[in-house]
């Protein structure tokens, strides 16, 4: 079979939505930062679609759909709103890095030149993560809309890059 049977490389494209959910524990606070560790989980579904070109088989037209969940665990620096539940700035913003771990359940359509058939696989990687953002008061309690950009570029199998934006709301 030519192309990447519909597994995913290095050079294919998904893009995906879902809900975060993302609790820290601040372990260090001062009037104005923070440090904290948390677990900024993401579960979503994905879609994905590639073409393919092998000298034997010709082309290739591969998409899928799954469930995906992204699990990191980062330490982050928090500074100004959001950085501590007394902080009442109005912006605030936070930077950190960890080790994250994605996993994907898919259903795939593939054709191979020759032959049209489904198969369904799971992928799992795992490698460095880091992420940044900023949070923006709202209200006169300390709540928060957080902005968040990760990444996460995985060690095993194809070496995949990971990368999201969420918009949390922090209560």
């Amino acid at each position: 079979m030519g192309g990447t049977n519909g597994k995913g490389s290095n050079n294919d494209f998904s893009i995906g939505e879902g809900f975060t959910y993302s609790p820290r524990f601040n372990f260090i606070e001062s009037e104005s930062m923070s440090v904290s560790v948390g677990i900024p989980l993401s579960i979503g579904v994905s879609a994905s679609t590639s073409t393919s070109y092998d000298t034997y088989y010709g082309y290739s037209d591969n998409s899928s759909v799954g469930i995906i969940a992204n699990i990191p665990l980062i330490v982050n620096l928090n500074f100004g709103r959001g950085s501590t539940k007394e902080n009442r700035d109005k912006m605030g913003y936070f930077a950190g890095a960890g080790f994250g771990y994605h996993h994907g359940d898919f259903i795939g359509d593939f054709y191979d030149g020759n032959n049209n058939y489904t198969d369904s696989y799971s992928t799992n990687t795992f490698g460095p993560a880091a992420n940044a953002g900023i949070r923006i008061g709202v209200g006169r309690k300390h709540r928060n809309i957080e902005i968040r950009l990760s990444y996460m570029k995985g060690l095993n199998e194809n070496k995949p890059n990971t990368f999201g934006l969420a918009c949390l709301f922090n209560f």
